[in-house]
């Protein structure tokens, strides 16, 4: 299975419209879907992969033709289409999400001794529970400092992103993670499971928060006092159209509910195949 989370901002370029797909409904929903598929397509191998295949002006090109035929057909305009990110219309409030699987809270260490007792206690509770613990490996990941989230996926699409919160009740934070290009409004691959849950972290990256900042000076807006901060206060947007505005990334490194495929038995496998 490839579970990818990919990124790519959408385009709002106007152009000169193009013709419009011929054919009866079943062969336009075809088109259709090639199209979005090859605009999430080079959205990977730019955002995931580094690698771009195509200009940005082809990548503009396709964006507005994905839109024009969208326009036309309105009655097979996909919810995850990329075209769909950004709603129009503010939430009255934000609702409360009950966890299925808790989210847990990460401790902190901050010198070789506490390091040291971590790996004691881990090896102690290995063999508490019947296993020869051997050689271990560990994983550093790099810690983000922004909002910790859970996105839900049932059929491979993205129907609910919400906050930490206390770790068993947060918030409803969809309408907002949908604007974020780097999250995936459906998975990629064949081999989907039936329910996904992705646990991560939205962050905004140190660029864009230095860029955003000089725009709002510019313009006289209040800028961000940091990073974390700023992620959290765009995700506290009852306006998606605002929470779109923000550079935005995310980072997936856990899964809480899974249902209909098994995971790999180590953390660097779960990784590689949150990203595969």
């Amino acid at each position: 299975m490839n579970v990818t989370f990919e990124k790519r901002s959408s385009s709002t370029a106007t152009g000169e419209r193009e013709p419009e797909v011929n054919g009866n409904r079943s062969d336009v929903a075809r088109k259709l879907q090639e199209l979005r598929e090859t605009i999430e397509n080079h959205n990977f191998a730019y955002y995931v992969l580094n690698d771009p295949v195509v200009p940005d002006a082809e990548y503009d090109r396709l964006m507005r033709r994905l839109q024009a035929l969208e326009s036309e057909k309105p009655e097979l305009v996909s919810r995850d289409s990329p075209t769909q990110r950004v709603g129009i219309r503010p939430i009255g409030e934000f609702d409360e999400v009950q966890h299925r699987i808790p989210m847990l809270s990460l401790d902190n260490v901050f010198n070789g001794s506490e390091l040291l007792d971590f790996d004691r206690r881990v090896r102690e509770r290995l063999g508490s529970a019947g296993l020869e613990p051997g050689d271990i490996e560990y994983v550093a990941e790099p810690k983000l400092d922004g909002t910790a989230v859970s996105l839900r996926y049932e059929n491979g699409v993205l129907v609910l992103g919400a906050t930490r919160g206390d770790g068993t009740t947060g918030e409803d934070i969809t309408h907002n993670v949908r604007t974020i290009a780097a999250v995936p409004l459906r998975l990629r691959g064949d081999d989907i499971p039936q329910v996904l849950e992705v646990r991560g972290e939205i962050f905004m990256p140190k660029e864009g928060f230095l860029a955003y900042n000089k725009r709002a000076l510019k313009t006289g807006e209040k800028p961000f006092v940091n990073p974390r901060n700023a992620a959290a206060g765009s995700l506290r947007q009852l306006d998606p159209r605002l929470a779109a505005l923000r550079p935005l990334d995310v980072f997936f490194y856990g899964v809480g509910e899974l249902a209909g495929q098994g995971l790999p038995g180590t953390h660097s496998g779960l990784l590689r195949y949150l990203r595969a």
